[in-house]
């Protein structure tokens, strides 16, 4: 690791902490939260275990969930607090252990910081036993991780969506948590639901529940996030507005209220706040409310859930005995009709709508029916299609719910069990507790995507999911952005893919695509829906990946914006989901600059990007999280031409070197994104304290007149275009765009006469390419070169092949002469000739300097 984590200093929790004096619980309240961090310093059966394979860990991590504090996969171990019984238990699958000394330490000197905060009484009654908080206090995230709402402010941003979007919010009241029943302060339990009420009909529904286990921070706060998509995204975003005018999202953000209070205190609290069992002042107490789930309930004798009070996956005294779990339960059986018969084995119709997801912490898992046996659910294959679907967009690991031991009275007994909905569970992440920049940068967005495709899918989701993706849609000449005038002729590409399944724990089934469609403003499944087909862009339909084209004729369409849907076929017959772009059509258009997503580090204190070269051009900066060095910023715009573009980019730090991974995007298509096909541009390939060199390629199919590239350079991880990650920099340039050479009218004969600068004394050098049209053997060729340079002694002049074989023409010869130009006869012999060759060049020594003028090559 490049920096150790330290205990949250007082001043850090401090700032995520109650901040009105208004707020401040009274002494006696800051006594019982004392004491139950005390009682939780006082566990040391904490343990790293290590497992002899990951599949048995996989399986572990759900067997003994609530045993788990923190996965480390690639280093061999769990950490998890045991009794000898449970040790016992998984020395049997060949675990073995040692006492997690520094996770103990680090833990209790948290646990020491957060109960000199209670004795400030920056914790409101609220966390201890339920008491109400003033109103008026003023509250800023969990105390340490401020990316994490409390449930104060969680519940404040929900009735905020309901109260400034009335026609797309509404803020439901479904129960009572235990507390508030009892009439000791606690909640309202409450659901979010999301849809176009202007819309109607019987639509399809997402139900999503969250932390419902009180100490999985990352849970609530990523319902939270897809809630603000969909709102914020309505109008703005093309699939935020279909899937809410379509579809209906329900959120219950969270679960286990009353828990989550006690849990941001830091305890690692799972349970409910039920006083009833294991003692009213245990933070033991409570009972695991994803054991108490009627279906199921008890149903493993003993062995997927526990009788014992004091036990994490306490069942509770019957089935359905939390008004956590009746108010869920109540909520969900009406949202869909039972579709499932009432034998194990009877399957729920294939066209059955509805999809729940459980989101829980931690394990990097994507989970589905039956987690009490090892049989297969009836709609086994369907649930493990869509599964490995969601784990692709996480990265997470597939896997029906059964682990080394079956676990019973869980959430999905009473969607998938009594009524046949899809259902999951995910496993957010490797610990509960987080860290802030691992949420943000890869766990929210990673996520973030799958609940999407959830909600896209969520019509069909036992047949849909088994279909091609659409991705890199897109229209023409800012159709989608500033609009076109009525009667334009709008080009539509888009890529369509049937490979994109997480095959890590078994293979999905993929065929190559047959079919792709778009409707215009009326989706496949409603009434009066017309397809118009797309064509392949390579002329046939006979790949898993197909770039796909046609052309949408404007012709009397109405000035406004609208919707065009489009899917892909592939040859089992099955469409998969939808993906929308807007098409806005206005008399008099405007094409507004693109604006372009957030990217930047976290900390540029250690590293950053000193120095950008892209041809002659050349940018050197200092140390800073972002730069922009746009055209519009004051900054010189970057030529570019069609093919390869030398590059270097370098690295600096302010102290000991790291190991940096550099990556580059240009927005070809002036979209204002860096998603589409061909827009990244440069991969280092690894992370290297060394400057990275080597050629940026811009598509021959390129035009562009001026648009944005932007680098960014990320310590030893391959950076993303959007979003912030821990240590780097990200800069943004306008570039433009040349042409890179034409060849001449002789199919034979090939040049590039754009000039490109060479770089002193640089073992990489720069290469210039020659795309190559013609087919069949090479034969012996001439290669022309034209290069001036004030000492050719310096240089090095390969050939190179499009298969990557190398021909030197020039090997430090001619000492102080100025100049090459000669022409080269190369024997190539049966190599294909067709591709793109290129011309390399590397300077080997100081001071002198030059370009390459043009070359060409020639097949006799």
């Amino acid at each position: 690791m490049k920096k150790k984590a330290s205990g949250l200093s007082v001043a850090t929790l401090m700032a995520g902490a109650l901040v009105s004096c208004s707020a401040l619980a009274a002494p006696g309240h800051a006594h019982d939260v004392s004491q139950l961090l005390e009682q939780e310093k006082a566990s040391d059966n904490i343990y790293k275990a290590y497992f002899p394979n990951q599949d048995i860990a996989r399986k572990a991590a759900i067997s003994f969930h609530a045993q788990m504090l923190e996965s480390h996969y690639d280093d061999g171990y769990l950490v998890m607090q045991l009794q000898p019984e449970e040790m016992k238990k998984l020395e049997q699958f060949g675990f073995t252990f040692e006492t997690a000394t520094d996770f103990i330490e680090q833990r209790n000197s948290i646990l020491t910081q957060m109960q000199g905060l209670s004795s400030l009484g920056v914790f409101s009654a609220q966390s201890v036993n339920g008491s109400v908080a003033s109103s008026e206090a003023m509250l800023a995230g969990i105390p340490g991780y401020p990316c994490y709402e409390t449930v104060e402010e969680t519940f404040a941003a929900a009735e905020g969506f309901a109260s400034s979007h009335p026609e797309l919010a509404e803020w439901i009241d479904v129960g009572d948590s235990w507390e508030k029943k009892q009439g000791v302060g606690g909640f309202d339990m409450r659901v979010l639901k999301l849809t176009n009420k202007n819309t109607g009909g019987d639509k399809p529904k997402l139900f999503i529940n969250s932390a419902i286990h009180a100490r999985e921070y990352t849970t609530a706060p990523l319902a939270l996030e897809f809630a603000r998509w969909l709102v914020n995204g309505y109008g703005t975003n093309a699939d935020a507005t279909w899937i809410m005018d379509n579809h209906e999202v329900h959120l219950m953000l969270h679960t286990n209220p009353d828990g989550r209070k006690k849990a941001e205190t830091g305890l690692s609290w799972r349970k409910n706040a039920n006083r009833n069992y294991c003692g009213s002042t245990s933070n033991s107490r409570g009972a695991d409310l994803n054991r108490n789930f009627t279906f199921g309930w008890n149903s493993t004798n003993g062995e997927g859930s526990s009788g014992s009070q004091c036990n994490e996956t306490y069942r509770g005294p019957s089935a359905g005995s939390e008004p956590e779990i009746q108010a869920l339960e109540g909520y969900v059986r009406s949202l869909w009709p039972d579709r499932r018969g009432p034998g194990k084995n009877d399957p729920a119709p294939s066209d059955t709508s509805g999809i729940h997801l459980d989101i829980h912490s931690y394990s990097e898992l994507v989970l589905w029916p039956w987690g009490d046996t090892n049989q297969a659910a009836p709609n086994g294959t369907a649930l493990q299609t869509l599964g490995r679907k969601f784990a692709f967009f996480n990265g997470y690991s597939p896997q029906q719910s059964i682990g080394l031991y079956p676990t019973d009275g869980t959430s999905d007994g009473v969607s998938y069990g009594e009524l046949g909905v899809a259902a999951y569970t995910f496993e957010l992440g490797t610990s509960f507790f987080q860290s802030c920049s691992t949420y943000e940068s890869k766990i929210k967005p990673d996520n973030l995507n799958a609940l999407i495709y959830a909600a896209k899918v969520v019509r069909t989701p036992y047949v849909t999911p088994a279909g091609p993706d659409v991705t890199s849609l897109a229209l023409s000449g800012g159709a989608s952005s500033g609009g076109v005038e009525p009667g334009t002729q709008v080009t539509l590409t888009a890529s369509v893919t049937d490979t994109r399944f997480n095959n890590s724990n078994g293979t999905e089934s993929t065929q190559n695509l047959t079919a792709a469609e778009y409707y215009l403003d009326t989706p496949p499944w409603a009434n009066g829906a017309q397809a118009i087909a797309l064509s392949a862009s390579d002329g046939s339909y006979n790949s898993k990946t197909e770039g796909v084209t046609g052309v949408i004729d404007t012709t009397g369409m109405s000035e406004g914006k609208h919707i065009v849907y489009v899917r892909g076929k592939d040859a089992s017959g099955a469409w998969g989901a939808v993906s929308a772009v807007f098409l806005v059509i206005d008399s008099d258009p405007t094409i507004p600059p693109a604006e372009y997503c957030d990217a930047a580090s976290n900390s540029s204190n250690d590293e950053w990007i000193s120095g950008v070269q892209v041809g002659g051009f050349l940018k050197s900066s200092g140390a800073s999280k972002y730069s922009d060095f746009t055209e519009a910023q004051g900054g010189e715009v970057v030529s570019l031409v069609k093919g390869g573009n030398s590059v270097t980019f370098t690295p600096a730090f302010s102290g000991q070197s790291y190991k940096e991974y550099f990556k580059a995007w240009v927005d070809l298509n002036g979209d204002g994104d860096f998603d589409d096909a061909g827009e990244e541009v440069f991969d280092s390939g690894s992370a290297s304290s060394s400057p990275a060199s080597g050629t940026l390629t811009i598509p021959a199919s390129a035009s562009f007149e001026k648009t944005t590239m932007r680098v960014a350079m990320r310590y030893n991880a391959a950076p993303t275009p959007c979003g912030t990650f821990n240590y780097g920099e990200v800069e943004d340039y306008t570039v433009s765009l040349g042409d890179g050479g034409e060849p001449p009218t002789d199919p034979n004969s090939y040049e590039n006469d754009t000039d490109v600068s060479i770089p002193d004394n640089n073992a990489t050098g720069v290469s210039s390419p020659i795309d190559v049209t013609r087919s069949g053997a090479s034969g012996s060729v001439s290669v022309a070169v034209k290069i001036k340079h004030t000492y050719i002694g310096d240089l090095i002049v390969d050939l190179v092949h499009p298969d990557g074989t190398v021909y030197n023409l020039h090997n430090r010869t001619g000492g102080s002469t100025d100049d090459i130009d000669q022409t080269y006869t190369v024997d190539v012999g049966a190599k294909d000739s067709a591709g793109t060759w290129n011309l390399k060049v590397r300077d080997r020594a100081n001071r002198d300097t030059g370009n390459i003028d043009k070359w060409g090559i020639t097949f006799k």
